[in-house]
């Protein structure tokens, strides 16, 4: 028997822009006449609209006939299928090849880190890639070993100045200020 062939992530989205490119752009009937109208797709409601009725000389309606390849439905730009993932368990299920990972937005900071460190270590790729902001370490570059305890000192007595610099009185209260601002 023969395996069937399997089609990569590129040829999908090779194939869904050759067949997009002989499809009119659907844009929003009238949207060409007055400039308040974007030019974003709505669907035509009226009784005598022309597009609806599909009149000769006014644009085609978007409708079931210029749908994209069934190949090529659902891919991310990138290529491929998004699946959306909350914990770790679910990154056994995924084919690094083919799928990509969203991670879902009510997951919180560990298991996410948990998360982006097992997809790592798998090679999936994770569509909302953000780095976790961890708490600043000081880097020590060649250029900062130059420096002597001296500007240190003077840095860290400015920021304690700052952080105890005085309010006024309206920003101790929390009330604004009027129009006068002498209140």
């Amino acid at each position: 028997m023969t395996e069937p062939k399997t089609i990569t992530p590129k040829e999908k989205l090779r194939l869904r822009k050759r067949v997009k490119g002989k499809k009119p752009k659907f844009v929003r009937p009238e949207s060409w006449r007055y400039f308040r109208l974007k030019e974003n797709w709505r669907n035509p409601r009226g009784l005598d609209h022309k597009v609806r009725l599909m009149y000769k000389g006014w644009p085609p309606a978007a409708g079931s006939g210029y749908g994209g390849p069934r190949l090529s439905r659902g891919l991310h730009p990138s290529g491929f299928t998004e699946v959306l993932v909350y914990n770790v368990e679910q990154l056994s299920k995924i084919e690094p090849k083919t799928q990509a990972v969203r991670i879902g937005h009510r997951v919180g900071k560990r298991k996410k880190a948990n998360i982006l460190a097992e997809a790592r270590r798998k090679k999936i790729v994770v569509l909302n890639l953000r780095e976790v902001k961890e708490t600043r370490e000081k880097k020590v570059t060649k250029e900062e070993e130059g420096k002597t305890e001296e500007t240190e000192k003077e840095a860290n007595a400015t920021e304690k100045a700052v952080e105890g610099e005085e309010k006024t009185p309206e920003e101790k209260t929390g009330k604004r200020k009027g129009r006068t601002g002498k209140q």
